[in-house]
């Protein structure tokens, strides 16, 4: 395609225009989005699996998210990330995943809490998460075809994205593409076709090149300067390793400074030493909402601002931000 200069000029302008009018970050103040929990039960692995389902106020058949929590937590966890999402139109649905939920420690007394995280914390745990994925979106298949359940006719499941944090972040990148060092496993999910990790992590006995070389859907990576957790191996050079090693479809990566483990929940953590800036969660959800837009949705206007100036305008100076669309 050619252009004239003119033309060119008046065709950067416009698209300029549309990105600055662009605001992932506006709903209406007046609509709460509602939630419904639900559980069902995977006869094929005779496992309950527990969910949150935020919904849009609109019926229409609409793109999916699904959301992984962390180590420990439940499907009730990170409520700002359900509520916007679902907000902008999306339907949200936080995954629970028991073995690595919230039994791990409730009935834990206090000095025996931390160990029984680590014991959590297993292969068997990594491969029963990775498994709810598949398992949920073949349920929500089920329930979109079925006349009688509350979610009849309102998901687009050819638009999925998958997120999550910390544990969550892990599952999330293991089935939207990541390759692993376990011969024999089926891990990545095709339904998926954008995906955000919270606190990302490189597997262990794999190098992060061949972990996430042949990665083919979009990524968005968030991550602190001090996001480190109390549990696992991941500091912060090897979140930020992540990013580099991804190859052959768009990337993003946000390091929010000051940033730790918990800035990307709804609370702080056992062992925070900064206080919580409340501009990380503006930041957060400005870009998910951006990138869900512009990958899930199609939005050219998400796109524009999400590739432009529209990151610096909701961070902060010290904040790091790159992303590679080729």
């Amino acid at each position: 395609m050619s252009f004239k200069p003119a033309l060119l000029s008046l065709w950067l302008v416009c698209l300029l225009t549309r990105a600055a009018d662009y605001n992932p970050l506006a709903v209406d103040q007046a609509v709460t989005p509602i939630h419904v929990d639900v559980t069902f039960h995977d006869a094929a692995r005779n496992r309950d699996l527990p969910l949150r389902i935020y919904l849009p106020t609109n019926t229409v058949p609409e793109p999916v998210v699904l959301f992984s929590h962390g180590l420990g937590g439940t499907r009730a966890g990170s409520v700002f990330l359900g509520e916007h999402w679902a907000a902008r139109g999306y339907v949200a649905v936080f995954l629970q995943h028991p073995g690595s939920d919230d039994s791990v420690w409730k009935d834990q007394p206090i000095a025996k809490r931390l160990r029984a995280m680590k014991q959590a914390a297993s292969l068997d745990n990594f491969l029963r998460r990775v498994r709810d994925v598949p398992a949920v979106l073949n349920q929500l298949e089920f329930w979109n075809a079925d006349k009688t359940n509350f979610l009849f006719g309102r998901l687009d499941l050819k638009k999925v994205g998958m997120s999550g944090h910390s544990f969550g972040a892990v599952t999330t990148e293991a089935v939207s593409g990541e390759t692993l060092p376990i011969e024999g496993q089926k891990i990545t999910d095709s339904r998926i076709t954008a995906a955000i990790a919270f606190s990302p992590s490189p597997p262990h006995g794999i190098s992060t090149a061949k972990a996430f070389g042949s990665v083919k859907i979009p990524w968005l990576l968030m991550t602190g300067t001090k996001d480190v957790a109390p549990i696992g191996n991941a500091d912060v050079p090897a979140r930020l390793s992540v990013y580099p090693a991804l190859h052959g479809a768009p990337k993003y990566e946000v390091v929010l400074f000051n940033a730790e483990h918990s800035a990307f929940t709804d609370r702080a953590l056992p062992g925070d030493r900064e206080p919580r800036n409340p501009n990380h969660h503006r930041v957060i959800l400005a870009l998910s909402t951006a990138f869900w837009d512009a990958y899930l949705r199609g939005d050219a206007d998400a796109l524009a601002w999400l590739n432009g100036a529209g990151p610096r305008s909701v961070m902060e100076s010290a904040d790091r931000w790159q992303f590679s669309v080729k």
